[in-house]
Formats: C-alpha cells, sequence, structure tokens
C-alpha cells in the first residue's frame, strides 16, 4: 500500500477512535482500565472496531476481504493497541487463526471463512495442549478417519477466544506413528457439534491482559465432514509452522505499542513536572533515559518494517526475520519499559490515577508478547538450528549474491517500495541456503550511509560516519560468531544442536540482524521520513544500544547527540505523531493533561 494511502488509513482510524485521555471517546482510558480491573472482556471495543472494519484488512481481497499488504493490518493493529493491548490481541486471534486457511485451505474454504467473518463470525486457533506446551509433535488431540470424515477427540488449552469464539481451526493427530506427518487441521464449528460433545473449559485469570479470554474447549467424539479439513491429510504441522511465522512477525506490534503509550505517558509528566527550576525531561539523567527508550523502539520498529514486509518480499526467509522479530523485540522492549517505570518514580505505583493505571496495565500487558506464539527458547532454537548455515553464507564474499541481497533489502526496508502480492503459502520452514538478506545487505547499506554523510552539513555528517563505523563494528562480530559456532560444534558433537550456548550465540546474532536493520531502514527510507526524521543522531544512538548487548559499559554518544536525539522526542510528541519511522499522525489531544502533574 503507498505510504500516503497508508498514513491517510491510519489518521481515519485515529481519528475514529478519538483521544484516549479523553473519558468521552470511543476508545479512553477510563472505560479500558475499568474492564481490566474487573477483568471483563472487551465486547465494546472489539465490536467497535470491527464494524469500522479493522479485522477485514487481514482477509484477503481475492476472497472478500480488504487485505493488500501486510504492513496495513500491523499498523492497524499497532493504533488500537496503543490504547489497549487486550483489545488489540482479542481483535488479532480471528485474522491469527484464518491463516491455516489462507495458507492452505480451497478457494471455496476461505470464501466461506472470510465471509463469516465479515457477518461476525469469531475464531480461535486450537494449537497449544495442557501436557505439551511447545511440544507439537507429542500434541494428543486425534481426529480418526470415519467414512465421510474425522472424529474428534481431546483437549485444546491455553487459547485465546476459545470461549467466545464460533469456530476453532484445531492441529490434531490423524496418523498413528510418530513424526511431522503425523497432524493435520480443522475447521471445528462449535455451534454445529451435538449438545455436551463440546465443553468450554474454565476461562484462566491471568496477570496481564486480564480481560481477555484465554481458556480452552475439550471435545469428545465430535464428526467433522471431509470439508473441514484444511490441505493434505499429514500436512498440518507445516501449515501450523507457516502461520505461527506470520503471528510472530506481527505480535511485536503490540509491544512496541505499549511502549509508544508508555514513553507519551511518561513525557505527560516529565515535560510539565519541575524539580530545582527545572523540567524532568532535562535532567539529564532522565533525558538519558527517555531517548533511549526512543531508540529502543525506533531499533524494534526497524526489526519488525523487515520482518512484516518479508512476508511478502522475501517469504522463504520469514523463518529467520519471524524468529529474530519474535524473540528480540519483546525481550528489548520489557526491558525498555522498565527503563520508563524509573523516571516515573513513585507515580509508577498510583493504581488508581489514570496515567500510572494505564502505564501499570501496559507494563503487564506486553508480556505477553514473549510467549504467544512461540516463546524465547523456541525462537531462538529455531534460529540456533539455522545459525551454522546463516553465518557461512554471511562469511562468503559471493559479490552477486550480495548484490541481490542489496536489492531485495531495498524492497523489505523501503517503506515507499510497492510490495509483491501477500502468498503465505510461498513461506518457507528455513531459509534455504542459510539466508538472511537483511545480514547479507548490511555491507552495501553502511557504504550508502557514507554516501549519504557526504551530502550533510559538518554535524550531520560526522553523526553519521560514526554511525557507519559503529555499524561496521556490529556487522564485524559475524566472524567472530561463525569462529565460536564452529568451535562450538566441534567441541559439543551432537550436543550442539540442543546446548545452551548455541542459543546465546542466536541471541547476538540477532542483535546483529537488528543493527543491519538499522542502516538499512535509514539509507532505503529516508525520503519517506518527514521532519524531525532522518536523524543521524537517533541512528548513533540506536546502535550504541545495541553495541551494549556485547560491550556494555561502552559509549559512541555524547550529551550533544542525547540533546539532539531529545530534540527529535519533543518534535515528534508535541507534532503528536507514533514513535515510529511512520510517524502516523496520532488523534487530536482534547483532554486536560494537568491531572498528570499530580
Amino acid at each position: 500500500m503507498p505510504k500516503a494511502d497508508l498514513t491517510d488509513l491510519a489518521a481515519r482510524l485515529e481519528a475514529h477512535l478519538g483521544d484516549p485521555h479523553d473519558p468521552a471517546g470511543r476508545m479512553p482510558f477510563t472505560r479500558i482500565l475499568d474492564h481490566d480491573e474487573r477483568e471483563e472482556y472487551p465486547h465494546p471495543f472489539v465490536n467497535l472496531l470491527r464494524g469500522w472494519g479493522v479485522p477485514e484488512y487481514a482477509l484477503p481481497g481475492e476472497q472478500g476481504g480488504r487485505a493488500g499488504d501486510v504492513e496495513a493490518e500491523f499498523n492497524l493493529v499497532r493504533l488500537v493497541a496503543r490504547r489497549d493491548p487486550t483489545t488489540a490481541t482479542a481483535l488479532v486471534i480471528t485474522n491469527l487463526a484464518f491463516m491455516p486457511v489462507w495458507i492452505a485451505g480451497s478457494d471455496e474454504q476461505k470464501r466461506t471463512v472470510v465471509a463469516a467473518v465479515k457477518r461476525g463470525t469469531r475464531l480461535s486457533w486450537g494449537l497449544s495442549e495442557r501436557a505439551y506446551g511447545s511440544d507439537l509433535l507429542a500434541n494428543a488431540m486425534s481426529a480418526r478417519r470415519v467414512n465421510g470424515g474425522y472424529v474428534l477427540s481431546g483437549e485444546k488449552w491455553l487459547i485465546g477466544n476459545a470461549t467466545r469464539s464460533d469456530t476453532m481451526v484445531v492441529f490434531a493427530r490423524t496418523g498413528e506413528r510418530p513424526g511431522p506427518a503425523a497432524f493435520s487441521i480443522f475447521l471445528l464449528d462449535k455451534r454445529q457439534a451435538p449438545a455436551g460433545s463440546v465443553e468450554e473449559l474454565p476461562r484462566e485469570r491471568l496477570h496481564g491482559l486480564r480481560a481477555m479470554d484465554i481458556s480452552g474447549l475439550r471435545v469428545d467424539g465430535v464428526f467433522v465432514p471431509d470439508s473441514a479439513r484444511v490441505g493434505a491429510e499429514g500436512q498440518g504441522l507445516e501449515i501450523a509452522l507457516k502461520a505461527t511465522q506470520t503471528a510472530r512477525a506481527q505480535i511485536s506490534s503490540i509491544a512496541m505499542s505499549a511502549v509508544d503509550t508508555g514513553l507519551r505517558l511518561t513525557l505527560d509528566f516529565t515535560e510539565q513536572r519541575v524539580i530545582l527550576g527545572k523540567a524532568v525531561s532535562d535532567i539529564p539523567y532522565s533525558r538519558r533515559q527517555l531517548t533511549e527508550v526512543l531508540a529502543d523502539l525506533l531499533v524494534a520498529d526497524a526489526v519488525s518494517l523487515g520482518a512484516v514486509r518479508g512476508l511478502q518480499a522475501a517469504p522463504e526467509q520469514a523463518s529467520v526475520s519471524s524468529s529474530v522479530t519474535k524473540y528480540f523485540v519483546p525481550t528489548l522492549l520489557e526491558r525498555t519499559m522498565s527503563q520508563l517505570s524509573v523516571v516515573l518514580g513513585a507515580r509508577f505505583f498510583l493504581r488508581g490515577h489514570p496515567h500510572y493505571g494505564m502505564f501499570q496495565k501496559l507494563l503487564r500487558d506486553l508480556l505477553v508478547a514473549n510467549f504467544a506464539d512461540g516463546n524465547t527458547v523456541v525462537n531462538l532454537r529455531n534460529l540456533g538450528h539455522q545459525l551454522s548455515s546463516l553465518l557461512a553464507t554471511a562469511a562468503a564474499s559471493d559479490p552477486a549474491a550480495r548484490d541481490a541481497a542489496a536489492e531485495r533489502a531495498a524492497v523489505l526496508y523501503g517503506m515507499e517500495r510497492a510490495l509483491p502480492p501477500y502468498e503465505p503459502w510461498r513461506q518457507e520452514l528455513s531459509s534455504r541456503g542459510g539466508r538472511d538478506d537483511t545480514v547479507l545487505a548490511a555491507p552495501d547499506a553502511v557504504r550508502r550511509l557514507r554516501e549519504l554523510a557526504g551530502k550533510e552539513e559538518e554535524q550531520e555528517r560526522d553523526r553519521l560516519l560514526r554511525a557507519a563505523d559503529a555499524a561496521d563494528e556490529l556487522l564485524g562480530h559475524v566472524t567472530v560468531l561463525g569462529e565460536r559456532c564452529g568451535e562450538l560444534r566441534r567441541r559439543l558433537g551432537r550436543e550442539f544442536g540442543q546446548s545452551a550456548e548455541l542459543l546465546d550465540l542466536a541471541k547476538e546474532y540477532c542483535v546483529v540482524h537488528a543493527a543491519a536493520a538499522c542502516v538499512l531502514t535509514h539509507v532505503h527510507s529516508h525520503g519517506a521520513f518527514e521532519d524531525p526524521l532522518p536523524s543521524g543522531a537517533v541512528l548513533l544512538l540506536q546502535l550504541e544500544r545495541l553495541r551494549r548487548h556485547l560491550r556494555p559499559h561502552e559509549a559512541v554518544t555524547d550529551q550533544a547527540v542525547v540533546d539532539e536525539v531529545m530534540r527529535v522526542l519533543r518534535h515528534l510528541y508535541r507534532d503528536n505523531r507514533l514513535f515510529s519511522h511512520w510517524q502516523f499522525p496520532l488523534a487530536d489531544r482534547v483532554a486536560d493533561l494537568s491531572a498528570s502533574r499530580h
């Protein structure tokens, strides 16, 4: 979707929802906190967003939806989640549950389900089970072959919207012999099941997303026809893993939105609160904390940009980009949000205040991004399995391969570049040949960054050149990782693939990927930015934040850089724009913020 069209779409949704600080608005913080306090499912907000048409941007246009580019839905969900991650999660579960149908369903199945969703049908994604968690190959729900269909029996647990949904997309065992070909996927319409054959399990009480329906389903001998099977028999694991890649690339929107609002709420306080004659924002330590939060958000934004656009532009690499995003963004932003709580100080504990109570809720809610659709260990293990190949390919000096990667990366990270059609069935379970175009294209991006620096005035040129030096250093870590990975394999032998050390190396690879994403976003999207972006100071602080994962006590910025990043932050805050490379205009602030002083 062209940038102008996406910006207009975001602006229309923002205008429809209004200022979340305004108690008279359609989706205000006061009502959101009330639902959270009473643990009451957010029906009014979900229905409001369904009426506006948000879910339709995740349904294929060929079968009656409005989906074109994946980033449209990703960004609409961000705007919902900046108000309430619970509502955003409740809303997108139907879309994520539809993914197996989009990947492998027949045209008739897609049309039928899309039409049902547009009429108000809710879906849930019945993947996990109580006894087996992330071990999908151990799942026990069975689908026994009978004349004309299958008989489903078993239980699914910790399923979003399991009670609220009308249809559950179910991952079930169809083969007697163990292995990846023993599973298939079915559409289970609860309304068509005989009375007493489907039992909805009690809703679980949660630490975050307190108003969410997370529960389960127990099924006892329910017949489903052959027409309810999605894809071929035995194809279930492949379909499920591809569907999970999409979810992993997109779930970061919830964590990013929580921190966006957390930063905005903190600035409401620090810009107005005066201590010893200075606004809190101007106290050097607080200023450093606030600017580092913006840098972290924009790191997460760049990583997510490549992963989400990559679902269309490089689907064969989704196993890498989605796992990097799913591990790195939530873990980074969990730390970042805690950093903001330090700036708020004692006010962070004021549960009854609409500002600070909302901050507490967001701090709890963003944690869901750490474990939904594959937890931290699952994603690091997925990267670990591919790491030797990824590092070997990155170390190779094939100019043709690097040129091809650079060309694709320009689409991945160029916000104004058109994307090919979304064809989720083209996603692969692993990146063939160990390709990660983000890392392969990084040297070209650093070269372009130096060229951009040569066109700037002295101060900006200096910052961009310092950023290029920092990027070169981080990208050079690929060589070190390759040597350590090879030595670990030689030392551990068969134990290499399950070792904790391999997962540590995967974490460091994520840092390199993130650094590359930041530089690629700057060089390929700088023409799409609006004042105060692009900024060499922001890019330099982003890279310093990443560098601290490897060298925690060394800085590459100075006070002048921090002051410039603070200018950028204040500009975005006062201009009421999303803290993102997209810089979407947000709903006009109409509420009195004076209460945030107390």
